[in-house]
């Protein structure tokens, strides 16, 4: 039983190596320039790390609720590797998580992500290039397709592996990435004037209204 628990922590190899994969993909669709640019990758590198370092070096939430999780749940090895995937525990899924119904979910939404992430940077580059407005694209959808797509990515993983640290983080990241928003129209409205408003007046921020353009 301890060297079963070994085996599902402990492993700073897979956090260092899973961390530095997930974080060279997404700085490779989404390539920050600016200092705001920096910010919201750096918000999204930290949330990563996180993530990792519970998934397979210290599972820190699996401590903090031990307690609680030993009377609810007596028959689950809380040390386990499965044990972490706190959602499908708490729901009561049988079997390998990695099957369930949320884990299915959270992998589409983080391909969703970095699909996101991986259209919206080119629509943009493109557009930094000719120093125009970027509005085609999934930018004909909504303003700010990154952080959206940063959005999904952690969600994802929030379904597929939740942590205090990580569900405290998520709100703070999602009020930063709309301050950052707000930020970036007030500046492009300086640059571009009546065209980016025109293009605010139709275009929503996050949440993209499909009615109209099926309407």
């Amino acid at each position: 039983m301890h060297a079963a628990h070994e085996a599902a922590y402990g492993l700073w190899s897979l956090v260092i190596l899973n961390s530095a994969v997930f974080l060279i993909f997404a700085f490779s669709f989404f390539k920050p320039q600016t200092s705001r640019d920096w910010r919201s990758f750096s918000a999204f590198s930290a949330f990563i790390v996180a993530l990792f370092v519970e998934m397979y070096g210290f599972p820190l939430t699996i401590y903090l609720l031990s307690g609680w999780l030993q009377v609810r749940y007596p028959e689950i090895d809380l040390m386990s590797h499965d044990a972490g995937h706190l959602w499908s525990t708490l729901l009561g899924e049988k079997g390998n998580p990695h099957f369930g119904l949320l884990h299915i979910i959270s992998n589409a939404l983080i391909i969703l992500g970095f699909w996101l992430l991986s259209s919206s940077w080119h629509v943009l580059y493109q557009a930094q290039r000719a120093h125009t407005l970027a509005i085609t694209g999934t930018y004909a959808y909504i303003r700010h397709p990154q952080y959206v797509a940063f959005t999904f990515i952690m969600f994802g993983f929030l379904l597929q592996w939740p942590t205090i640290l990580t569900l405290l983080m998520f709100p703070l990241l999602m009020f930063m990435y709309g301050h950052l928003a707000i930020v970036e129209e007030r500046e492009m409205q300086a640059e571009f004037g009546d065209s980016y408003q025109s293009y605010i007046a139709k275009t929503p921020r996050f949440l993209p209204n499909l009615s109209s353009r099926t309407a």
